[in-house]
């Protein structure tokens, strides 16, 4: 088994607390409303909490079914959580898991700077290529943009 890490930065013009909790505690209700074309529904184990399972289903026609996060943590002073990957999505034969450490600050003139560490965990001697990693990025960002999209046009939500 072999680990990859990257590191990735977004801007947002969406505030860190807001972001925050559409990601997490908000997640299965904000999800499907944000991004009826990618999600369909998101179901949890527990309270999202500490090694909670959280199941995202996916409509269809999109190349993944579902994925499933065991959560890692949430710190919501600082904005930050973190989860791992570890059924579904794109995992595929090729990766056992991905873990992924996240935060949100504060932008200088408003919104967000939004920081990802991910950890690839390779099966075997596979190996997983830059270009791969920012397929499965640009993929995420399906869901991420639409949330951005329904927190800006309704600034009531995630407050």
């Amino acid at each position: 088994m072999g680990v990859v890490t990257y590191d990735y930065e977004n801007t947002s013009p969406v505030a860190p607390a807001r972001l925050f909790k559409a990601f997490t505690v908000e997640a299965p209700k904000v999800w499907p409303t944000a991004a009826p074309n990618a999600v369909k529904s998101i179901e949890v184990e527990a309270n999202p909490s500490s090694g909670s399972i959280v199941k995202i289903n996916f409509v269809e026609g999109l190349p993944f079914q579902y994925m499933k996060h065991q959560i890692g943590g949430h710190d919501e002073n600082n904005f930050s959580y973190s989860y791992d990957l570890i059924e579904g999505g794109p995992l595929g034969d090729k990766l056992e898991k991905i873990s992924y450490e996240n935060k949100f600050e504060a932008a200088a003139g408003g919104g967000s700077i939004c920081k990802s560490s991910m950890k690839f965990y390779t099966v075997g001697d596979n190996v997983i290529t830059e270009d791969e990693i920012k397929a499965l990025i640009k993929g995420s960002e399906g869901v991420y943009k639409p949330v951005e999209a329904y927190l800006l046009a309704n600034p009531e939500s995630c407050n």
